[in-house]
């Protein structure tokens, strides 16, 4: 299988990475606070004799109806801020980025990118090139597939 993906974490930055961690830390939080209840429930309705006593205990199904219904709020509340979230993020990658609206020519990639430019005009002439990546992630040579047109 053919890498598509370019993994070299060590370009991104410590923002990124701390960032990244968070994200992860809070999804396994959320994860294990969505399945607490229901370990709980599938021990109740197993016969757990310590769960059994617990449950009454606490109000027996009265209270685990109260629970759930907690559960159940909490999870729409989760909802509607991952798609408050979305659509913000929709919205804010609408607005036409001031870097997208520069003509940049081709000499200005190839010094850039370290490009020759003859290699640019036949990758940019082709239908098919492969990019070649260095150990930094910089662009280390271009490989154009020239196809014959018929």
């Amino acid at each position: 299988m053919k890498e598509y993906i370019i993994n070299a974490p060590q370009l991104q930055t410590i923002r990124k990475r701390i960032s990244a961690v968070f994200v992860w830390l809070l999804c396994w939080v959320m994860w294990i606070y969505l399945l607490i209840p229901l370990v709980a429930l599938s021990n109740w309705v197993m016969g757990d004799k310590k769960m059994i006593n617990e449950m009454r205990w606490f109000g027996g199904y009265k209270s685990l109806l109260e629970l759930m219904e907690i559960y159940l709020a909490a999870l729409v509340v989760m909802t509607l801020l991952w798609l408050c979230w979305i659509f913000a993020k929709a919205l804010r990658s609408q607005k036409l980025l001031p870097a997208a609206q520069k003509v940049i020519s081709d000499e200005d990639l190839c010094d850039f990118y370290n490009v020759n430019a003859d290699t640019l005009q036949q990758c940019k002439n082709s239908k098919l090139m492969t990019v070649y990546f260095d150990e930094q992630g910089h662009i280390a040579n271009l490989d154009p597939h020239i196809t014959h047109v018929m």
